[in-house]
């Protein structure tokens, strides 16, 4: 069994249309779902990625109106890191997030830049000259060069796994590479790094703007092996549990992070046509009953990228 990569990673925010005005207009990346928390179906969860919904681009967000804002700490996610094509492409964003009025911090070792969303949540460009990439997104205002790609990995706080439980799950159970006391590196099908760095002094808190999950995207024919296998190293997962555009397994790992395991399966286009991802509330049918309430008391969204015309 073999993993290929991130299939997704969810956060958390308190104002649904400014994120979709910031992922969507200001990162160029597509709406592809807009339904509701399936376990809480009075709140959005928002799904934005490439232009097919592919996993390994997608990047998803619980809507709490009245959240506040949160902090990362020991045993969270702190910052995710997308792909960009080219040096030129980190050029063209510190460009356009200056334009923003965002504060953006550059690596020129690393070549990479950092910056946050509106909501204080860690992100980063990094280049990788990795060519032809299946996982762009094509806003119409972004050159196709520029584009985001999909997911490099995530960085954490926590201590380094250092040979311990979750050393032996992510390496003999999960199937990373350790390529430093700190790096993890998946392979797969896509790669994908999973960074530890020391944790501030400060508890952590989940609210707005932090990470709620990750997930690792497994194949639709291993996912009930990877359930006994994961629990074989110690894990308790939960039982497969199905959110209608992929399956889950869920667990979380001795320095506290929120696992996930997805299918690619059935994908985003199984309740609407993938030329229209995203424009329509969409509700899984044990939640069709409340669309009338949902459309009155949901929060107003507009996409940005509404209307645009898709080859």
């Amino acid at each position: 069994m073999e993993l290929d990569g991130i299939h997704h990673i969810t956060c958390i925010t308190a104002d649904a249309p400014g994120n979709v005005d910031f992922y969507a207009r200001v990162l160029g990346l597509r709406l592809v779902k807009k339904t509701v928390n399936f376990d809480a179906p009075d709140v959005y969860h928002l799904y934005f990625g490439d232009e097919r919904g592919a996993p390994g681009s997608i990047l998803t967000f619980f809507e709490f109106p009245d959240a506040a804002p949160g902090r990362a700490g020991t045993g969270m996610i702190h910052r995710l890191i997308w792909r960009v094509g080219s040096d030129d492409a980190l050029a063209f964003w510190s460009e356009r997030l200056a334009a923003e009025g965002i504060h953006v911090e550059h690596d020129e070792i690393a070549r990479a830049i950092t910056f946050e969303d509106p909501e204080g949540l860690a992100l980063e460009f990094a280049a990788t000259d990795s060519g032809e990439d299946p996982l762009r997104a094509q806003a119409p205002d972004i050159p196709g060069e520029h584009s985001l790609l999909g997911f490099e990995g995530v960085r954490a706080y926590g201590p380094a796994a250092d040979g311990g439980a979750e050393d032996r799950l992510l390496t003999a159970g999960m199937g990373f590479e350790r390529t430093s006391p700190w790096v993890y590196v998946l392979q797969g099908r896509r790669r994908a790094t999973y960074t530890y760095d020391d944790p501030p002094p400060e508890r952590g808190f989940q609210g707005a703007g932090t990470v709620h999950h990750i997930a690792w995207c497994d194949r639709d024919d291993e996912h009930k092996g990877w359930r006994e296998r994961v629990a074989a190293f110690g894990q308790h997962p939960t039982p497969v549990i199905d959110r209608q555009y992929f399956l889950s397994i869920y667990y979380r790992v001795p320095s506290g992070v929120l696992f996930e395991l997805a299918t690619p399966s059935p994908g985003f286009a199984i309740d609407e046509d993938p030329a229209h991802l995203g424009e329509a509330l969409r509700l899984p049918p044990q939640h069709e009953h409340l669309r009338e309430q949902l459309e009155r008391t949901l929060t107003p969204l507009a996409n940005p990228r509404a209307g645009v015309t898709r080859s």
